[in-house]
């Protein structure tokens, strides 16, 4: 069979309604590729989303779908993990919908170390609902919830990963699609939380914080001496200023949710556990 022929077997039929010129297609294109050499079948494959432009990619892919409700992808995703380990979870958001609403979910999915991929589709704005500013969107931009100004300071998604203990953090561009590939591949790959961040365009709402141009002269790739399990160093390389690097920023594997959930089972089944009596004898 023709890698061609891979590809579109992954394809629902659903065409995409993205606006044209929108990075995303380059997004879902890498992210097809990506589940074509990696060989997974679409039945052990679960796409998990809430409500963005981004969200909408679950229709598009064949493979089990959530479209879920704004800002709750990750703890479905996390559900739909613990319920059926064997299967492939793949969380998709855009930066309002993951950063926003969001918010609160990324620290305790992270810290748990659940075995799913979170992407976060970066356009700094939000284009399903027109144009207004999102946490990611940089200082003083205008915007149309910001037309003389925005006077808060933007987010940084990979930043907050690293903070947030994801063992497996990465930045990618949609302009780079063979390079974002192997990201997702490698995210995929990894046992635990793996968070990658997608800086990509909107061409409709946000021509200028992530005009491509302009993040072509600004991105560097993760220098080759940089080692991904030293959280300092992948902070300082999330956090630089003057440039924003593109590759694995963090990759310290440690046991899974999964893993201690089978920690727990096994010590309530040697019967280790303190009984009923006891545990209801601290309440009397």
């Amino acid at each position: 069979m023709k890698p061609q022929d891979k590809f579109c077997d992954y394809l629902s039929g659903v065409n995409p309604v993205w606006c044209s010129g929108c990075g995303y297609y380059g997004i879902l294109a890498a992210l097809v590729e990506a589940f074509v050499d990696l060989n997974l079948p679409s039945k052990e494959l679960a796409l998990v989303s809430g409500i963005s432009c981004a969200s909408r990619l679950p229709y598009f892919v064949k493979a089990y779908g959530f479209h879920g409700i704004h800002g709750r992808a990750l703890p479905i995703a996390q559900g739909v993990k613990v319920a059926n380990p064997n299967l492939t979870v793949i969380a998709v958001v855009g930066d309002g919908d993951g950063l926003a609403i969001g918010g609160g979910h990324f620290p305790h999915v992270a810290r748990n170390n659940v075995d799913l991929t979170y992407i976060l589709f970066n356009n700094a704005i939000y284009g399903m609902t027109k144009g207004q500013f999102s946490p990611t969107t940089t200082l003083f931009s205008s915007t149309k919830t910001s037309p003389f100004g925005l006077p808060g300071d933007a987010l940084n998604p990979s930043a907050l990963a690293i903070v947030y203990g994801a063992s497996f953090v990465a930045r990618g561009f949609s302009v780079r699609k063979e390079h974002l590939k192997d990201l997702i591949m490698q995210g995929i790959r990894h046992p635990g939380f793996a968070f990658i961040e997608i800086l990509t365009s909107c061409s409709s709402f946000n021509t200028t914080d992530m005009n491509v141009a302009r993040l072509l002269k600004a991105i560097d790739a993760v220098p080759p001496d940089h080692d991904p399990k030293d959280a300092i160093a992948a902070l300082r390389l999330a956090g630089n200023d003057s440039k924003i690097h593109l590759g694995i920023l963090r990759c310290s594997p440690r046991p899974t949710l999964e893993d201690r959930f089978r920690e727990i089972q096994q010590k309530a089944q040697r019967g280790n556990s303190p009984g009923i009596e006891s545990l209801v004898r601290q309440f009397a």
